[in-house]
């Protein structure tokens, strides 16, 4: 199959900025040749595609997500799982959303769906799995019902072996609390006690597997980077040693901006407002938001302005709203739309570990491409304005006639 896109304002996220009538030839599923100002080729039998200026760009990636919130007693499983994949395939149909990376959900249904989207039983987004989201007696998240209450260093290994075992592609510790939580559920202080980290972090490395480490303090921070993580998740408090750990270790950064940001005082537009009446989150914890959100953003401009790797990571639901609100954040919190781009596409693939074939318009890549009408590179939030999503190279969703 092939396809030629001409007539495209360019934005590969490679070079930061908009290259005006382009023509991009899609292979088998693959970007086999990029042209220029204005060059068409001949074609042959390719399909011709018409993007009338405007803007081709990489699909974007969530590298923080999780299933809804529900207990069994409110939703039975199957139906958990069903509505699951429903979200998924909405953020990929409906907001170009072309790669999730799930830090916790229970009775591994990530697993299921990364497992049914791979085989083409379905259509949805590349998907990365975690399995449970592993933490402590009296630990963080338990409300969420992705959870694993897990103690002593023999426990942590036993519950890591049980999720490589039932297929996750990452682990995912929980060293220390959160904003979204109980009165004893605290960011700043942290949960594992030394064998305990040690015992996880061992078999991780034993087994090659990624480390996803919620870690919301300085000293889980620390912890995790030097005992291996791959990612730090949230970051709600870094000081000036963490920062420096982060380029030492070359690790990654996914700060989870609206975890902190999006309440009733410090919500800026209409897509924010909405967002949050729909939340309706209870007052204690919006109090615990508000207090958490300056730091927060502190630590992310210190991180964002020394050069650590971060991507792009949102922790809301619905799926198909989260990272685009969080694009928003991140320029309202200081990136500029190139550093918001350049996290949602090309490090959220890199982060999962596909970056050489995800991520970038690039010769040889994989084509997860959308088409928005809109210059991001000047708005963010034109990434809103959507209008085509293909996946593989075929186009999976085209809202074209919505907008005339």
């Amino acid at each position: 199959m092939r396809t030629l896109l001409t007539h495209a304002t360019l934005i590969d996220c490679v070079e930061p900025r908009a290259q005006p009538d382009c023509s991009v030839l899609l292979e088998d599923g693959r970007i086999k040749e990029i042209f220029p100002g204005g060059a068409v080729p001949a074609i042959g039998d390719a399909e011709t595609i018409d993007l009338e200026g405007n803007y081709l760009m990489p699909g974007l990636w969530d590298v923080h997500i999780h299933p809804d919130y529900l207990s069994l007693a409110e939703m039975p499983l199957a139906d958990q799982v069903t509505l699951f994949g429903h979200r998924l395939q909405a953020g990929l149909l409906e907001s170009g959303i072309v790669g999730f990376r799930c830090a916790g959900a229970h009775h591994f249904m990530d697993v299921a769906w990364k497992r049914a989207f791979e085989s083409g039983q379905h259509l949805g987004p590349r998907l990365f799995a975690s399995g449970h989201f592993l933490t402590t007696t009296g630990g963080h998240f338990l409300t969420s019902g992705h959870a694993l209450e897990v103690d002593g260093p023999y426990g942590w290994v036993k519950a890591i072996r049980e999720q490589i075992k039932n297929g996750v592609d990452h682990i995912k510790l929980n060293l220390s609390g959160g904003i979204m939580g109980p009165a004893w559920d605290l960011h700043r202080h942290s949960f594992l006690l030394d064998d305990e980290l040690k015992a996880a972090f061992d078999i991780c490395k034993l087994r090659e597997f990624k480390v996803m480490a919620h870690a919301t303090n300085p000293t889980a921070v620390k912890a995790a980077i030097q005992l291996g993580a791959h990612s730090i998740e949230h970051g709600y408090i870094l000081d000036d040693e963490c920062i420096e750990l982060f380029l030492e270790h070359d690790v990654w950064y996914v700060p989870t901006l609206s975890i902190s940001h999006l309440t009733p005082g410090q919500a800026t537009n209409d897509w924010e407002h909405r967002w949050v009446k729909n939340r309706n989150l209870s007052h204690s914890l919006c109090c615990r938001a508000d207090a958490a959100s300056d730091v927060h953003q502190a630590g992310f401009i210190k991180a964002l302005n020394a050069g650590v790797k971060m991507a792009l990571g949102s922790d809301i639901r619905p799926l198909k709203d989260a990272a685009l609100l969080e694009l928003g954040l991140w320029v309202r919190d200081g990136a500029t739309p190139w550093q918001a781009l350049v996290a949602a596409t090309r490090n959220g693939a890199a982060i999962c570990g596909v970056g050489d074939q995800l991520g970038t318009i690039e010769v040889g890549k994989i084509a997860d491409l959308i088409v928005v009408a809109g210059n991001p590179l000047d708005d963010i939030n034109q990434v809103r304005r959507l209008r085509l999503v293909l996946k593989d190279g075929r186009v999976v969703a085209d809202k074209r006639a919505e907008a005339r």
